[in-house]
């Protein structure tokens, strides 16, 4: 499914050529699934935040690993079209696939966040880190804005951290 993707964009992907490159009956992926937008969402959430780097215990550089992965996740081949996906035409499959999305995210650095309180520090909230971090990705990644980089992600985790980013 990922390399289907990757190989045609999500767009130019069906159950039926789905169920071809897996050499199965469509039927079967319908009952399943019922939607590409569902398996779609299911392939996504099935690969997880396998590879996600550890914390490491330093805020910044946690949220600095989290972005740069987020970021390597969404610009690898097929990886935004798991997003795009998730915006199906239908509007309550829609709300549910931004929903998940929005999930996984919150996922992936909420933990850095709690480990920042725990160890009596004073880290922005997650809303913060999802206004600031993650959705200037995602829309730099959806509409391919050059310089969307490692250095675009430090920049980032630097501006609301209040800190001059390191050298």
């Amino acid at each position: 499914m990922t390399a289907l993707v990757a190989e045609r964009g999500a767009d130019q992907v069906s159950l039926s050529a789905v169920a071809q490159r897996a050499r199965v009956n469509p039927s079967t992926l319908y009952r399943r699934w019922g939607t590409l937008a569902a398996l779609l969402v299911d392939v996504a959430e099935r690969h997880g935040d396998a590879g996600a780097p550890p914390p490491v215990g330093d805020l910044r550089t946690d949220l600095e690993n989290q972005a740069a992965w987020t970021l390597t996740e969404l610009s690898r081949p097929g990886g935004i079209a798991f997003f795009r996906a998730e915006i199906a035409p239908d509007i309550d499959e829609r709300h549910t696939g931004l929903r998940e999305c929005l999930r996984r995210v919150s996922d992936r650095f909420a933990p850095v966040l709690d480990a920042s309180r725990e160890r009596g520090e004073m880290p922005p909230s997650l809303e913060q880190v999802l206004d600031r971090i993650v959705a200037p990705l995602y829309f730099r990644v959806v509409f391919s804005i050059p310089g969307t980089d490692e250095a675009y992600v430090r920049g980032l985790v630097a501006e609301l951290l209040g800190k001059p980013e390191r050298r």
